[in-house]
């Protein structure tokens, strides 16, 4: 058990974690980084990276992330493998403990916690996470050019998704439990004159199939939930898009959110209801893009050194 103190406390390790880190040991501040369940966030499930700056060649979002965790260390930037767990946001300086039992006092902190897939549950979903299972079209959707894939939902996001995918791929299920959408009308009706869009309804995926060496999905087990029957399918590639949430239950009693559970942030689009406290990423906006999420890191950084 230890008592850490800093100028500015950052919660989270992803990109917005990283870069608020960086913008604030380059500006000569005392800035320490908790990593957070997930060290390196969302990304490093992503099993390549073609659309992050600077970079000519695909690379893994492990590797990306660890790329920019150096990036932070090589500027002085303190990371502590740890989770904030209890937090009070009513005092000056904040304070912050820890799943560790540390605490840890700092006059301005930045959320940058992300958020979380909603997965289906299923071991063999699990197994195959970058390995044909994703939970982000626009990140992994090229990466199944010319193959068979599905994706799973019946929301807003499942529909952008399954046609967002018809770009690239010869063929896309569309798994959806229920036997309508839950989506917009014009999203619907898109996806009833895409010809490449089959739908699956009132089914639910049962087991993710493939293949040990080399790792990577073959196929779904899908069921009828009104006939209790059983369909094989071929797809390279499944998509779970029933929802995401982001990581700020810890935070509700203290800040301002939407019903979806994302910070409310000012004009500037980073900083909270309670001064000194700043959100950047996904806890305060839905893209869920590790560039976007880097900007809003910096954009923190940059008001909460003016805030010091």
């Amino acid at each position: 058990m230890a008592e850490y103190r800093t100028d500015l406390l950052i919660m989270g390790s992803g990109p917005a974690g990283y870069t608020a880190g960086i913008y604030a040991a380059r500006a000569g501040i005392n800035a320490l980084i908790v990593s957070g369940s997930q060290k390196g966030g969302q990304l490093v499930m992503s099993h390549e990276v073609e659309n992050y700056p600077g970079f000519e060649n695909a690379l893994s979002g492990a590797d990306l992330m660890e790329r920019i965790q150096k990036q932070a260390l090589n500027q002085g930037v303190r990371i502590i493998d740890d989770e904030i767990t209890e937090v009070d946001f009513f005092d000056h300086p904040f304070c912050c403990s820890s799943a560790a039992g540390n605490s840890y006092m700092s006059r301005a902190i930045i959320i940058a916690t992300g958020a979380s897939v909603k997965w289906l549950g299923l071991p063999s979903e699990q197994k195959y996470i970058g390995h044909g299972v994703s939970s982000c079209a626009t990140c992994d959707g090229y990466f199944f050019k010319n193959k068979e894939v599905a994706v799973v939902g019946g929301g807003n996001t499942a529909l952008e998704e399954a046609l967002y995918l018809t770009n690239f791929v010869d063929k896309v299920y569309l798994i959806h439990r229920r036997h309508s959408f839950n989506a917009e009308y014009v999203l619907q009706q898109r996806l009833h004159e895409n010809r490449k869009v089959i739908i699956m309804w009132n089914c639910v995926v049962d087991e993710v199939l493939g293949r040990e060496n080399p790792l990577e999905v073959t196929g779904l087990k899908v069921r009828n939930v009104k006939t209790d029957t059983v369909k094989y399918i071929n797809v390279a590639g499944v998509f779970i898009a029933i929802g995401h949430h982001p990581n700020t239950d810890l935070f509700r009693r203290y800040l301002k959110m939407s019903s979806t559970g994302y910070i409310k942030t000012k004009e500037d689009g980073c900083s909270t209801d309670i001064k000194g406290v700043y959100a950047a990423g996904d806890v305060c906006n839905p893209y869920r893009q590790a560039i976007i999420a880097a900007g809003c890191g910096a954009k923190a950084a940059i008001n909460a050194i003016r805030g010091l």
